[in-house]
């Protein structure tokens, strides 16, 4: 399958693959050239006739499994849920910065102005009413995950994926329920550590792909991360940092200062806990999480001591028992990914049960509340890939409501049906 990345001379924005339009071009022209190009890729999946940044995403959304036919998946929101999330991010420190240069000449004019989190989600969409309330059929709308891997081709979502200002103008878009649409993003960064907070957006007809469109949405970007340099005071340093993983692994290893020191099960079982309690535990409540015998405090003290001695100075306190230096784990980037809304995010960092031969009561909680949320997230979404990929996995390969769900979420045309049919019937005999 061809997958040479045509040359950026065939960019209609002429030396800048960034630009969509140029000042001269007959958009309607474009508009077919583009049109076809998209039909191209998607049915031949040949060399497409358009600009390099755009060829590269459409063959990340293909391989992400982005459906061109279909509206980006709805995301359930707990509205009190996102407001808080919102209020907690950076982003929204530069909301006075964007409704200043930005929304406050929007209304009335077909114009949509969108912030995202640095995972693509919406965070506020704002501007006309009638243009907004048309975005929301295809679920452009405050919550909704507009990241490549989940909507494809799209100015905020390629924006945050090659860290660059971008415009794409109609068919460029990946889904073709966004064809209708063009838009210009920008990534903003944090002006300290220079990472990625997300994204400004300003979506709306064709005129939005005009060179001039993405010097505005690159000027209120450069606005808004000055105003970040003095809302956001530079963080201090942060204690040496400890990472350990403990989905799907036998035997951890604890990595910090750059050294890798392996773990036995009781000990990583014990970080595990003290991750879950920040407050702190006593020796006799870490026993009772430990063992379902309640191991007595004597060998608790003599099982902490040993893992100092494994993990050095620093990282845990006594009386009582806890953390005292940051301790990274895939469980919390799990509940991350899930706390933003970012089902695939969550599937990625998933990659088993927690320490899945512990029977150590604390730890059977955690997995099945782990499992329980992960699997409630997908389910949820009703996303097509999430549940062929939770499907796939030891986790729901026998989850009879998963594979009930994925088949509703197939159109019945589709060549996945039938297997996903087969595999229903197959599940359904063996649980008789």
């Amino acid at each position: 399958m061809p997958r040479a990345r045509p040359a950026d001379t065939r960019s209609s924005g002429g030396n800048s693959p960034w630009m969509a339009l140029r000042p001269d071009d007959d958009v309607a022209r474009v508009a077919r050239r583009v049109e076809s190009a998209h039909q191209s890729f998607v049915e031949r999946a040949d060399g497409a006739d358009v600009r390099g940044v755009v060829f590269d995403s459409w063959l990340r959304s293909r391989d992400s499994g982005v459906d061109p036919n279909r509206v980006v998946p709805a995301v359930p929101v707990n509205s009190s849920e996102l407001r808080r999330y919102r209020a907690a991010h950076p982003m929204a420190l530069i909301r006075p910065v964007i409704e200043r240069l930005l929304v406050a000449d929007a209304a009335d004019t077909g114009l949509i102005v969108a912030s995202t989190d640095e995972c693509g989600r919406l965070l506020w969409v704002e501007g006309d009413t009638a243009a907004r309330d048309r975005a929301a059929a295809m679920n452009f709308a405050e919550g909704a995950d507009w990241s490549e891997r989940s909507a494809g081709t799209n100015a905020p979502g390629t924006a945050l994926a090659v860290d660059h200002a971008v415009q794409i103008f109609g068919a460029e878009h990946f889904v073709r329920p966004a064809h209708h649409w063009s838009c210009t993003a920008a990534p903003v960064h944090d002006p300290h550590s220079g990472a990625i907070i997300g994204a400004i957006d300003l979506t709306g007809g064709p005129r939005v792909a005009a060179p001039e469109v993405l010097a505005l949405v690159r000027a209120t970007v450069a606005a808004a991360e000055a105003e970040l340099r003095w809302q956001l005071p530079p963080r201090p340093p942060e204690p040496a940092q400890a990472a350990v993983d403990v989905l799907g692994v036998v035997r951890p290893v604890l990595v910090r200062n750059g050294s890798e020191l392996p773990l036995w099960r009781r000990h990583a079982e014990i970080l595990v806990l003290l991750g879950e309690y920040p407050q702190g535990l006593s020796g006799d409540r870490l026993g009772v999480l430990l063992d379902e015998a309640d191991l007595d405090t004597v060998t608790v003290r003599a099982a902490m001591s040993r893992l100092r001695k494994v993990s050095g100075d620093g990282l845990i306190g006594s009386r009582p028992y806890r953390l005292v230096a940051p301790l990274d784990t895939d469980v919390g980037r799990v509940r991350a990914a899930l706390d933003r809304g970012d089902v695939h995010g969550a599937l990625d960092a998933y990659a088993g049960p927690v320490l899945p031969t512990s029977m150590a009561p604390g730890v059977l909680d955690l997995r099945e509340q782990l499992h329980a949320r992960v699997r409630a997230a997908v389910l949820g979404a009703a996303d097509q890939r999430a549940l062929a990929r939770w499907t796939a996995g030891p986790q729901g390969r026998d989850d009879m409501v998963a594979w009930v769900a994925y088949l509703s979420a197939l159109d019945p045309d589709s060549p996945m049906y039938a297997q996903v049919r087969a595999q229903v019937e197959l599940i359904d005999r063996r649980l008789g």
